[in-house]
């Protein structure tokens, strides 16, 4: 990133833009942009605002989606937050993933005039955000043949016109060393034991580097989508898997959030 002042919304990891910038391009390759997004309730322009924008219909003038397909990048997660059940302020309203092609390309990006002249609205419509570089990492469903997963149709609580398919969120932070021993006894638990609600893993991702956020760093960011937020609830109040959670899940983690998601765009599942 060019600008080495830090936008409103968030601080800017000039060490992290600095490895996106050099990476050996024998060695660059696509990186998944996790973005978290908090908006204002009235967006905040520098030149005034009737009251008639929301920070969100600013962020949406904002959406660099021609430029996005201009550098081969693809917006492959969009999704409204529905709840969000751990972690603490900002109360996070939205979630987008943009998969790009190379490092470089995302860097290259903000140097753009076509993409430059259209931040006048992010800054306007953003209270705060996280952006995520990350790299898709094994999960527990690797290991299952994707014909042995139950058909929706077939699961306790299917979707439903009033209940649809949920995808939650987790973003996670780890204490040194959890992320090999207590959390991985716990996600094989919650392997088995979710597959007979039609869980979907449609990405796990290790966090490369934050570079933009509040200064905290995280280790994943995990996304599993669900029949229905009715199929979600049975699996989170199993008796076993809260066990299971209260013994490995919780001691293991630093920090998270936590958010039920409703999707509006969902490729995940082809782009990891």
């Amino acid at each position: 990133m060019t600008d080495t002042r830090s936008p409103a919304y968030g601080k800017v990891d000039h060490d992290y833009a600095r490895e996106l910038a050099t990476t050996d391009p024998a060695a660059d390759g696509p990186v998944w942009m996790v973005n978290l997004m908090c908006y204002h309730q009235i967006a905040q322009y520098a030149d005034g605002n009737d009251g008639d924008t929301s920070g969100r219909d600013a962020d949406d003038r904002y959406a660099p989606v021609d430029v996005l397909d201009d550098i081969g990048a693809e917006v492959v997660f969009l999704a409204d937050v529905e709840d969000q059940l751990l972690g603490d302020a900002p109360t996070w309203d939205r979630v987008g993933i943009v998969k790009y092609p190379t490092r470089r390309s995302f860097i290259d990006m903000q140097s753009r005039p076509d993409f430059r002249e259209r931040h006048v609205h992010k800054e306007a419509g953003m209270a705060a955000t996280i952006v995520m570089g990350c790299q898709p990492i094994g999960s527990p469903q690797d290991r299952v043949d994707p014909e042995q997963l139950p058909d929706w149709a077939d699961v306790p609580h299917p979707p439903t016109g009033d209940d649809g398919p949920v995808t939650v969120i987790h973003v996670i932070r780890f204490h040194p060393g959890a992320a090999e021993i207590d959390m991985v006894e716990y996600q094989n638990h919650a392997a088995n034991s979710a597959v007979p609600h039609g869980v979907r893993i449609d990405g796990w991702f290790g966090v490369e580097g934050t570079i933009v956020g509040d200064g905290r760093q995280w280790d994943q960011v995990r996304l599993n989508t669900f029949p229905s937020k009715a199929a979600f609830m049975a699996v989170a109040l199993d008796p076993e898997r809260l066990q299971a959670q209260k013994k490995h899940r919780e001691p293991a983690m630093a920090d998270t959030y936590t958010m039920i998601l409703r999707a509006s765009i969902n490729r995940l599942a082809g782009n990891t």
